[in-house]
């Protein structure tokens, strides 16, 4: 079995050690033809006027002969009678023509009124409908683009939101010589009595070596500023300056977000181009990012949008003048263009929210392990044991004490998860909450175990008599 010596080094996480954060960055920012076959087409059946021997295929009706006229029969003579009777005849028949045709015009004048009703009928159902579509296509358009905002609205707006963040950072140089720099980042309002929402990492320079932190508006107005609380492990921080009577922005939901929505980045990018404006879409969700190897991997949605320094901890908006992300990375490489991270706001405010009221994120799940991240594949095949969690110590009266791990155990199984380093561990405890129980599958001596285990709740006070780093839950 893998027993660390007296002399290894433990290189583990913990979470909420204020004070103990050490890095040697001052401006340092989380940056994160061939040929083919041609179709001719012509009309069909073309045939040139002068080439075509076919007579046309339509028809013409021969032409009747001329009758010669035929010479008059002389008239008869002695038709008394007959004459009177054939006047007779066409009296009724001159009389039959005019009662008929008096009765037609009646009946036409009948029927004439009657189609015009019909077609005055037709001509105002047709007009409803016309007016009952343009009153629904009126309605739908109104819905689909209710609250939508000119940018230069937003921008108008976020002038009045978006906050520069500075700080004086003192550090001893390779000379040995005391020196300074200032780092600078954005933040946004979130309250009218000056609480502010930004990135950890944007004040933790100030956080750890308790600088002074200095808040500056839009027109130019400078607050000095307090911490109020930290949440390293998803890179949020609070902070609150002596003001009344801000603008807040006005929270979005970053759940109803798609892919190719239109949203708005406002920050200070170097730290000099104050109150910038970039314009991007949203290009993927639900990416999990690591921004240092000495942080958590934080769940963030991908945007187009310049980031650049100074940009981080400045709000995302969205086509209704709505915050929907705080800008946090950016990958950083040469020829690499239009990739940023963005925490999702519905997430920054549940942890602002705890800040305020607590200090720190209620709920969060703890297990009370130290593991040695030492432990992986190589040891796992050098040894002839599983690929997992390797647990170094236990602290004392802790959650994982009371489930009965033990100090050598190998979790391979959190719930449903699967576990086959520190990292799965870490992000399979995230999806629970304290006070939660499940199953641990563990390895110990050879033989493959199961045994329940019910998180405790992680708070500041959260420690371990270990020297290694206790496991935080996210």
């Amino acid at each position: 079995m893998f027993v660390p010596g007296e002399n290894d080094v433990i290189d583990s996480h913990e979470t909420y050690r204020p004070g103990d954060s050490q890095t040697d960055r001052v401006r340092g920012e989380y940056h994160y033809k061939n040929g083919y076959t041609q179709k001719i087409y012509s009309d069909a059946h073309y045939v040139r006027e002068e080439d075509n021997t076919v007579p046309p295929r339509y028809y013409t009706p021969p032409e009747k002969p001329n009758r010669e006229p035929k010479e008059p029969k002389p008239a008869r003579k002695n038709c008394g009678k007959a004459g009177a009777f054939a006047k007779t005849l066409c009296l009724c028949l001159i009389c039959a023509l005019l009662g008929g045709l008096g009765g037609g015009t009646y009946v036409a004048s009948r029927l004439t009124d009657r189609v015009d009703a019909l077609q005055q009928g037709m001509d105002e159902l047709k007009e409803q409908t016309l007016a009952t579509e343009g009153s629904a296509l009126a309605s739908a358009t109104a819905t689909s683009g209710s609250g939508e905002v000119p940018a230069s609205a937003i921008y108008d707006r976020a002038c009045q939101q978006v906050v520069g963040i500075t700080t004086e950072v003192a550090y001893t140089n390779l000379f040995g010589v005391s020196s300074s720099s200032d780092v600078s980042g954005t933040g946004f309002i979130v309250s009218e009595n000056g609480y502010i929402v930004t990135n950890y990492h944007v004040i933790e320079y100030a956080y750890a070596g308790n600088q002074n932190l200095t808040v500056i508006l839009h027109d130019g107005t400078s607050y000095a500023a307090v911490i109020v609380g930290v949440e390293e492990s998803n890179d949020i921080a609070v902070l609150k300056i002596d003001a009344v009577n801000l603008t807040p922005v006005e929270i979005g939901d970053s759940d109803s977000l798609n892919v190719g929505d239109t949203i708005y980045a406002v920050g200070n990018p170097l730290g000099e181009l104050e109150f910038s404006m970039s314009t991007g879409h949203v290009s993927a969700l639900d990416r999990v990012i690591k921004t240092d190897e000495n942080v958590d991997s934080i769940k963030m949605f991908q945007i187009d949008a310049a980031v650049n320094s100074g940009n981080s901890g400045g709000p995302v908006y969205n086509t209704e003048g709505e915050v929907i992300g705080v800008v946090t990375a950016k990958y950083s490489d040469t020829g690499v263009e239009g990739i940023g991270f963005a925490i999702p706001i519905n997430d920054a405010v549940s942890i602002a929210q705890d800040l305020i009221t607590t200090g720190y994120v209620t709920g969060k799940a703890y297990m009370g392990v130290t593991l040695d991240e030492r432990y992986n594949a190589m040891y796992s095949q050098y040894y002839g044991m599983p690929l997992g969690a390797y647990v170094y110590s236990v602290e004392p009266g802790s959650s994982a004490e009371k489930a009965g791990l033990q100090a050598g155990d190998i979790i391979t199984r959190l719930g449903d998860a699967e576990v086959t380093c520190y990292d799965d561990l870490h992000e399979a405890v995230k999806d629970f909450s304290a006070g939660d129980t499940t199953e641990v599958g563990i390895y110990r001596a050879g033989e493959d175990l199961s045994i329940s285990i019910t998180f405790d709740e992680l708070t500041p006070y959260s420690t371990s008599d270990s020297p290694a780093r206790v496991l935080p839950a996210g």
